[in-house]
C-alpha cells in the first residue's frame, strides 16, 4: 500500500520527496502529493522524514 498525504498537515517542504528511494512523490500545488503509488517499496522513509506527521501508511 502507498502512503497518504493528509494535505491539511502537509507544508510543501518537500522532505518526503528528498528521503524517497523510489520517488514516489511530487510537489504540485504546495503540496506533496503520491504521484507514482505503484512504485512504492513501503520503506516508510517519507512517513518518518515528515515534520508535521502528514504521512501515513493505510
Amino acid at each position: 500500500m502507498p502512503p497518504v498525504v493528509d494535505r491539511d498537515r502537509c507544508d510543501g517542504c518537500g522532505r518526503c520527496a528528498e528521503v524517497c528511494p523510489a520517488n514516489v512523490f511530487d510537489i504540485k500545488g504546495g503540496k506533496s502529493v503520491v504521484a507514482r503509488p505503484e512504485d512504492c517499496i513501503e520503506c516508510r522513509a517519507c512517513e518518518a522524514a515528515c515534520p508535521n506527521g502528514a504521512i501515513s501508511f493505510p
